[in-house]
């Protein structure tokens, strides 16, 4: 195995990574080491026993996490996701980046994540209810409106929110809806949610391609990953005259010149449950995907897709990370290299989050706004934020890149927070 490649490897632990990005923006920001003593290790991290019963009368105990960051700005915030491969390390780093990208949009939470061990596709209905609201059970305490809110994440949706606000409204005795956020509108849920993380990136791919003098209309767009978010911010681009010439999920891939149709794409896609076998294209792979000549890459999948072995063959003008850490360390250094510009995570997908807000806010106070409002003030925050950190990276980050731009905007403003709160007792910088 050559140097490089294990060197590679050694990144794929995105939690060694993230407290890397930490360490070097606290460094370049001339920052307290205090800071970084704060933000390296989570206030809580809880590893649960999840016992459910199986339509086959057997007793299976799975296990849980639920990760809480830092709550600096307020309760913790963040998904829930049922994966096989989900790790303690992985759960702490996203939930480091919620803490980052709450900080970094300026809504009210800390950074907050968890995670089921599961293959949840191979679950019953009925078990994976047992299983969420034993996960409820077995959290006990540290959820709650004002502690901690969960919110749909990879294999979770609306439903999985909607068993988890009643199991933790069952134990408190009283109506609790504010305990997550993603639900379905009849309990509690808030219009455009499901479509906001993909909007988001909209925004702020749009206002990348203006940054960097590339017109938005006609660009030409592939998106890696077609779930919630792909699918949403694919709809959106082709609506504004964008041709999307690429998609893929993990069934494989399918490319168009002149662009795909989105609409017969998506009904596919419900039909069929994959990408895969889609009439109105050809087929290509995930991998070659991400090479395809274009102006706008979203990578919308999972961790680790951009890499030092692919990122020389990426012809994006533009990357918008709708996914979480999809671009390792070596990977940015090449982008870089390639005068590409990397829209980080913690900015780009913050739709999400942002919306989450909306619907905190809406259950806290008893009322409801409409599509057009949530979607008008989830622009202006985007846009607003996009415009926060790329005027901080232009002025700040010469000769770096944007998400190290995007980390010191954020960390500036938890260590704000932090010494005003009386957390750090030496003061905000080194």
């Amino acid at each position: 195995m050559s140097l490089e490649v294990e060197k590679e490897k050694k990144n794929d632990n995105i939690l060694v990574s993230t407290l890397s990005m930490m360490r070097q923006a606290i460094d370049f920001a001339n920052l307290s080491p205090d800071v970084y003593e704060h933000l390296k290790t989570p206030m809580r991290f809880v590893e649960v026993g999840i016992p459910v019963e199986m339509e086959d009368g057997s007793t299976k105990v799975f296990t849980g996490y639920r990760c809480q960051h830092n709550n600096v700005f307020g309760p913790y915030k963040g998904g829930l996701r049922y994966h096989p491969d989900v790790t303690s390390d992985s759960i702490k780093a996203l939930s480091m980046w919620m803490t980052l990208k709450c900080s970094l949009v300026g809504v009210p939470f800390g950074g907050g994540k968890g995670a089921i061990v599961c293959d949840s596709q191979r679950l019953t209905l009925k078990e994976r209810e047992r299983m969420t609201r034993s996960y409820v059970r077995s959290l006990g305490s540290i959820l709650g409106p004002e502690i901690d809110i969960p919110a749909p994440d990879i294999f979770t949706d609306a439903q999985v929110m909607a068993w988890i606000a009643d199991e933790y409204s069952n134990n408190m005795r009283e109506p609790s809806f504010g305990v997550v956020t993603g639900k379905p509108l009849a309990v509690g849920g808030c219009v455009g949610r499901n479509e906001a993380t993909g909007r988001g990136c909209f925004f702020v791919a749009r206002e990348a391609a203006q940054a960097y003098k590339i017109p938005f209309e006609n660009s030409r767009i592939a998106i890696q990953g077609f779930g919630n978010v792909g699918s949403n911010a694919a709809k959106l681009f082709a609506a504004e005259g964008c041709p999307v010439i690429a998609v893929s999920d993990i069934s494989g891939g399918v490319y168009k010149e002149e662009g795909l149709d989105i609409d017969k794409l998506i009904r596919h896609v419900n039909e069929t449950g994959f990408v895969k076998g889609f009439s109105g294209g050809e087929a290509i792979s995930n991998e070659n995907l991400l090479s395809v000549n274009c102006d706008i890459l979203l990578p919308a999948a999972l961790e680790n897709q951009i890499t030092g072995s692919n990122a020389h063959d990426i012809k994006a003008k533009i990357v918008v990370e709708a996914a979480n850490g999809p671009t390792t360390p070596e990977a940015d250094q090449i982008l870089k290299e390639n005068n590409i510009l990397v829209v980080p995570d913690i900015l780009a997908n913050s739709g999400g989050v942002t919306v989450s807000y909306f619907e905190w806010v809406q259950n806290n106070y008893g009322f409801s706004w409409d599509l057009s409002t949530v979607n008008k003030h989830l622009q202006d925050k985007m846009v607003e934020a996009f415009r926060n950190v790329y005027g901080y990276y232009c002025e700040n980050c010469i000769g770096s890149d944007m998400r190290t731009g995007a980390y010191m905007y954020s960390i500036m403003r938890l260590a704000e927070a932090m010494h005003y709160r009386g957390w750090l007792r030496n003061g905000i910088y080194a």
